[in-house]
């Protein structure tokens, strides 16, 4: 148990579901609401009576939508925020406008039930009372200053990549600087399913790089990226000099479908020395052992350092079993990659 409980604050215009929800994560020891707002307006009003550590706030509210609120809200009162929506255009926005994290709105044809729901609320609420404070964005979002210049010649053959808590957001830093004609990525991030669609479609829209959600089948050329599915593993499979692509439903792996050490490790295996490796901001370990493995086998790999990390857990159990070989800030992961790829 925590020795200090965490302060809720409930931003949600329906009545039944802000009830729903306090009823649910109170339930837990170690977090107590402190309030609920029907809107931005009675939020901000209440954030200063209340002074909670985090804000659970849904996207599509009367007044003012949650997204507007939280550009405005961060710059005046420094707070972590876990979006609620079922809306995944509308939760990357909020995540690029300083949200911490989020969790799908369960709805009727969702067949999420409301208990998993609750869970999945509570664990983002305690993940997120450790994470660092966001830097908030501009309204576009984040072009990267320098751009790389794409390379002569990359003796690797697969970039892989995965992050957890504020991964979205590191994910497009990176992916938004590198060359083009680097060789293939292939990325795990824990997202829900359609949400992992949605942000494939939107690093395709914002980076020079042909981005996909992967499908079985798949194969992995340089200029490409392929992001996981949300309710599947991925796993790659050399095929004489091509590299193919695998997504199955399966057992979660450290309490993740898609796990970042299932795509590890099959990189290791398939790809070995011919492989770099990436791991950035995010929660628990998932990924570390993958990574280790990784480069056991030759792979050069890189993990994310403690200061640009929103959660420093997965790079950190990975910097401390020995499986980075490079640390680096979030601004110079890119260049990083292009160094370990040539």
């Amino acid at each position: 148990m925590l020795s200090k409980k965490i302060r809720v604050l409930i931003v949600d215009d329906s009545a039944l579901f802000r009830g729903v929800v306090s009823k649910g994560i109170s339930a837990d020891p170690d977090i107590v609401v402190v309030g609920t707002a029907i809107d931005p307006f009675d939020a901000r009003d209440k954030i200063v009576e209340t002074d909670p550590d985090v804000m659970i706030c849904d996207v599509v509210m009367p007044r003012m939508d949650g997204i507007e609120f939280i550009r405005r809200l961060l710059p005046q009162y420094p707070l972590r925020v876990v979006v609620v929506s079922s809306q995944s255009e509308a939760v990357l926005d909020a995540m690029n406008a300083g949200a911490v994290d989020f969790v799908a709105k369960p709805d009727t044809t969702s067949g999420r039930s409301s208990g998993i729901f609750i869970a999945d609320l509570i664990e983002k609420i305690k993940i997120a009372s450790h994470a660092k404070l966001p830097v908030v964005q501009s309204a576009a979002p984040p072009i990267s200053k320098s751009i790389l210049q794409p390379v002569s010649t990359a003796t690797k053959k697969l970039i892989a990549l995965g992050a957890s808590t504020g991964g979205t957001e590191a994910i497009f830093s990176v992916l938004s600087a590198i060359p083009a004609n680097l060789p293939g990525i292939v990325i795990v991030q824990h997202i829900p399913p359609v949400f992992s669609r949605t942000f494939a479609e939107r690093l395709n829209r914002t980076t020079r790089l042909r981005v996909k959600e992967a499908q079985t089948g798949d194969f992995v050329e340089p200029g490409t990226a392929f992001i996981a599915p949300g309710d599947k593993h991925l796993i790659v499979n050399k095929i004489g000099d091509k590299i193919r692509l695998e997504c199955y439903v399966g057992e979660k792996v450290n309490g993740h479908c898609p796990s970042v050490d299932v795509l590890f490790n099959s990189v290791a295996l398939s790809i070995g020395k011919d492989a770099v490796g990436v791991i950035l901001t995010g929660m628990g370990a998932d990924g570390a052992k993958g990574l280790a493995l990784m480069r056991q086998k030759g792979a050069r790999t890189i993990g994310q350092d403690e200061a640009t990390s929103v959660v420093y857990g997965m790079p950190k159990v990975a910097f401390e079993i020995g499986a980075v070989e490079k640390q680096a800030p979030l601004d110079a992961i890119a260049q990083a990659i292009v160094t370990a790829s040539t």
